[in-house]
C-alpha cells in the first residue's frame, strides 16, 4: 500500500487500494460522452519489433472510452508505415498515424521553416509537438494523454489513472504527471535518482527559496514520459525538441497553469522499459547526453527567470552536486538492503562521476549560448502566423491514412 502524504503544492494521487479497472473505465466512458480524450503514442517503427508494442496494442483493444488513438510514427518508410497501420487496425476506437517521414509531413515542415519556425532538430520532441498540432485541430477533443511505447509490463490501468484526474468533472486539474517505481531485482531510473533530484536540491541549497525549484522537486518522477492535459492548456505550451522535453514541459505548465490545478498520479506499481546505456567518456550518447540536455534546459529556465549563473556559480554547483548525489547513494543503498534488492554501489558512484561529466558538458554549452536550441512554438502562435496550417496538417494525416 502506498502512503497518502501530501508534502508539497502539487497534489499527489497515490494508489491506495486495488480498485477494479472496470469501474474506473465505466466512469471514463460516461465522462467521455461530453469530454472526449485522445491518446498520443510516440513511437519509432523499430518499437513494433519489440515485445512492448504488441502488448500495448493488446491492452488498448480492451479500452472503450477513448475518442481516438494517434500514433506519432518516426523513422518509418512507406512499407513500415503500412505495416504499423495493419498492426494498429484492430483497436476499437478511431486510429490515425502521423507519418513524420512521409512526403506530406515533410512538405509541411518545410513550410514552417520558410515561415521562420525552427524545425531543424528531429526527434521525439518535434514529433510529439507536430502530433499535438494534429490532435488540437479536432475541436471535439477535451484532453490528451501520452505515454511511451517501450513499456514491457504495460496495463491499461496506467492510461485510465493518468486521464481520470484531468477529465473528471468533479476535479479541476488541467495537467497530470504520471509516476511509478523503476524497480525489478534492483533500482533503475538513474538519471532521476542520481542526476535530476540531486541537481535540483543542489540548486535549492545555493539559490535559496525559489518557488519554481520547490515545484520541480515536488514531482516524484519528473522525467517520466507519461502525462495528460486539457486541450485548452496544450494550445499554449512550448516544448523542447531535445532530451530536455520533460523539464521544459514542467516549466511551461508552471507558467501557464495554477499549481493547484496540477497533479501527479501513481499510474503503476512498477514500470519496466528499455534501459539506456551509461558510458563514461562518451558525452554525446545515451544517458550522459540525456543528462547534459536536461541540465542545459534547467539552466536556461532559471536564466530566463533572471537568475545569474556565472562560471564561479557553476564551479560551486559541481562540488555541491557531487556531495548531494553521494548522499543519495547512501539512501538508495539502505532502501535496497531492506527490500532485498541487488545494489552495486561502485556502478552508482561511476554513474555520478559520469553525470559530473554531463554537467561539464552542459555548462560551457550553456555559457556559450544561453538561449540554445529554440523551443517548439505554442500552437496558438503557429495559428496566428499561418491560420489554416492545422487544417492542412489534419488533411495531410487523413490523406496518409487513406481517409
Amino acid at each position: 500500500m502506498s502512503d497518502f502524504w501530501q508534502n508539497g503544492e502539487v497534489t499527489v494521487l497515490q494508489h491506495l487500494k486495488e480498485r477494479p479497472i472496470e469501474g474506473l473505465e465505466e466512469e471514463l466512458f460516461k465522462i467521455g460522452r461530453k469530454r472526449k480524450s485522445t491518446l498520443l503514442l510516440p513511437a519509432l517503427y523499430s518499437e513494433f519489433d519489440t515485445p512492448a508494442m504488441p502488448g500495448i496494442i493488446a491492452e488498448l483493444q480492451r479500452v472503450g472510452y477513448l475518442h481516438k488513438v494517434v500514433l506519432s510514427l518516426d523513422r518509418a518508410d512507406r512499407r513500415q508505415f503500412e505495416a504499423a497501420r495493419r498492426q494498429m487496425s484492430g483497436l476499437p476506437m478511431e486510429v490515425k498515424i502521423v507519418w513524420h517521414d512521409g512526403p506530406g509531413m515533410q512538405a509541411l515542415l518545410e513550410e514552417l521553416r520558410r515561415a521562420d519556425f525552427t524545425m531543424d532538430h528531429p526527434g521525439k520532441g518535434r514529433s510529439v509537438w507536430m502530433t499535438m498540432g494534429y490532435i488540437l485541430a479536432d475541436r471535439d477533443v477535451y484532453a490528451m494523454a501520452t505515454h511511451d511505447c517501450d513499456i514491457v509490463n504495460y496495463r491499461r490501468s496506467l492510461l485510465a489513472r493518468l486521464l481520470y484526474p484531468v477529465v473528471h468533472p468533479a476535479t479541476e486539474f488541467e495537467f497530470s504527471k504520471g509516476y511509478y517505481a523503476r524497480v525489478t531485482d534492483r533500482l533503475y531510473g538513474r538519471v532521476t535518482r542520481l542526476f535530476y533530484t540531486p541537481l535540483i536540491r543542489t540548486l535549492r541549497r545555493m539559490l535559496g527559496n525559489i518557488d519554481f525549484l520547490a515545484y520541480l522537486d515536488n514531482f516524484r518522477y519528473a522525467l517520466s514520459g507519461e502525462f495528460a492535459m486539457i486541450a485548452g492548456l496544450a494550445k499554449g505550451i512550448r516544448i523542447s525538441p531535445t532530451w530536455g522535453l520533460e523539464v521544459s514541459l514542467l516549466s511551461e505548465i508552471y507558467q501557464k497553469a495554477s499549481v493547484n490545478r496540477i497533479c501527479q498520479v501513481e499510474i503503476a506499481e512498477s514500470y519496466e522499459h528499455k534501459h539506456q546505456e551509461l558510458e563514461k567518456g562518451r558525452p554525446s550518447e545515451g544517458l550522459i547526453r540525456m543528462a547534459c540536455d536536461i541540465g542545459k534546459a534547467l539552466f536556461r529556465v532559471l536564466a530566463q527567470d533572471g537568475i545569474i549563473l556565472s562560471s564561479a556559480f557553476f564551479r560551486t554547483m559541481i562540488a555541491t552536486y557531487t556531495q548531494e548525489a553521494r548522499a543519495s547513494i547512501e539512501k538508495y543503498h539502505a532502501l535496497s538492503l531492506i527490500n532485498g534488492l541487488t545494489y552495486d554501489r561502485h556502478s552508482e558512484i561511476e554513474a555520478v562521476e559520469a553525470f559530473v561529466d554531463s554537467l561539464r558538458c552542459a555548462i560551457p554549452e550553456f555559457l556559450e549560448d544561453p538561449v540554445g536550441i529554440p523551443m517548439m512554438p505554442a500552437w496558438v502562435r503557429v495559428t496566428a502566423a499561418i491560420p489554416d496550417f492545422q487544417d492542412r496538417l489534419a488533411e495531410c494525416v487523413e490523406r496518409d491514412n487513406g481517409a
